[in-house]
């Protein structure tokens, strides 16, 4: 069972998060990577309350969660989450367990066809209310096996058993989200549909379609990643260049952007990085 390579990005406070919990993620079976990114393993035990936040990414997950493990009253249960546009935060109690499946932007489409992605965009629903194929019994499958490969061959015998139409469309929309994600030239929608071969009205539909969100959302979300990533990684970042090689117009754009998403402009946001990775790495000495 192989694991994916470490990645951290859109999480706020990683070291924070990965100190207290268990967090791992694990690839699906073969026939279904064309859809799914990864599933992702968490498991925590905490003597106090700790939020986890995430500046989410283009996707859609189901996951299935079990809020209070070996407590009777607080049985197992799936959620579809569409994809969040703000800042992701839930906070963990207690002891808990979610197993999580990351379908690839333009990957969900295929599983829940005759709804556009958009449609859950912003949205927390209960699994059955897309998938009705999820019981409590499926919830439990997932979840309670203590061993990573009885819940991943549970995630995988679930969406194996699950119809998947054929879409090209589908395809083409992971294709050119994996390009605004490798790409950093990858700027502005009108150059972006040139390139692809669509007008830009057509561009937008099959992000709506397929993916959730604008390919505009798209490319600001990827690039703000990547200014996190630069925030909680450095000490020594000259922003205005940074936003130059991210495609912001100037060092203000990026500053707003960064701001409106997390609340504080990314010096901020970098000085407590690095106060609370000081803090993270106290605590374990």
């Amino acid at each position: 069972m192989k694991a994916p390579r470490h990645d951290t990005r859109g999480i706020v406070d990683p070291s924070g998060l990965l100190n207290r919990v268990r967090f791992r993620r694990h690839e699906p079976a073969e026939q279904l990577r064309r859809y799914v990114e990864w599933y992702w393993l968490i498991d925590w035990d905490l003597p106090e309350p700790y939020a986890s936040q995430l500046v989410p990414h283009p996707a859609v997950n189901l996951t299935f969660q079990w809020d209070g493990v070996d407590d009777p009253r607080t049985p197992p249960y799936g959620e579809v989450t569409g994809v969040a546009l703000g800042l992701y935060t839930r906070e963990l109690t207690g002891r808990g367990r979610v197993c999580g499946v990351k379908f690839r932007p333009g990957g969900f489409r295929p599983y829940a066809p005759e709804v556009p992605v958009s449609r859950w965009t912003g949205r927390v629903l209960p699994a059955q209310e897309v998938f009705p194929q999820v019981t409590d019994d499926t919830a439990r499958s997932v979840v309670t096996p203590a061993d990573d490969r009885a819940r991943v061959a549970a995630l995988d015998a679930f969406l194996l058993a699950l119809p998947r139409a054929p879409d090209p469309q589908a395809d083409l929309a992971m294709h050119l989200v994996r390009r605004v994600r490798a790409d950093r030239t990858v700027r502005r929608v009108g150059d972006f549909a040139d390139t692809a071969g669509l007008s830009v009205r057509a561009l937008q539909r099959l992000f709506s379609a397929h993916v959730g969100v604008s390919p505009k959302w798209v490319i600001l979300r990827y690039r703000l990643h990547e200014a996190l990533e630069h925030a909680g990684s450095r000490t020594d970042i000259d922003w205005a260049t940074l936003a130059n090689d991210l495609g912001y117009a100037d060092q203000a754009h990026l500053t707003r952007d960064f701001t409106a998403t997390l609340g504080l402009p990314p010096t901020a946001y970098a000085a407590e990085a690095r106060t609370l990775a000081q803090a993270s790495s106290s605590a374990l000495n």
